[in-house]
């Protein structure tokens, strides 16, 4: 069950990271490009995180 929460969660913040980096490309506001590229990175962890649960069948 940890497997598919953590790629539901990681597959969240990856879609609202690249939504802040698309507002704040669009709009000049670095800060928000920035903090957009960190919450993407999130999610690609949280989503391998999930990845690696399910190969070693959730026992991490």
């Amino acid at each position: 069950m940890g497997e598919l929460k953590d790629k539901a969660k990681g597959l969240g913040n990856e879609i609202a990271g690249n939504t802040k980096q698309a507002v704040g490309d669009a709009t000049d506001n670095e800060s928000l490009e920035a903090e957009g590229h960190v919450q993407e990175r999130k999610g690609e962890a949280q989503n391998l995180k999930g990845k690696v649960e399910g190969a070693l069948g959730d026992k991490v």
